[in-house]
């Protein structure tokens, strides 16, 4: 019963980890802006890191019920 925070922040992250890179992914393969006023490549690293951070929390937040 004390699970079901873990499991809504677990499902939370893992879900906008998962969103950004598929976001991030789509707007590098477009060759449309990931962010507005940085440089292209900088804006990408910088959201696939985040996505990567996020998914493994989320990952993390999963496993350790």
């Amino acid at each position: 019963m004390e699970s079901g925070p873990e499991v809504f922040a677990g499902a939370a992250f893992a879900l906008f980890g998962a969103g950004l890179l598929v976001w991030t992914g789509v707007c590098v393969r477009t060759g449309h802006p990931v962010a507005e006023g940085v440089s292209r490549p900088f804006a990408a690293l910088v959201a696939l890191l985040a996505g990567v951070a996020f998914l493994a929390t989320g990952g993390w937040l999963l496993a350790t019920l």
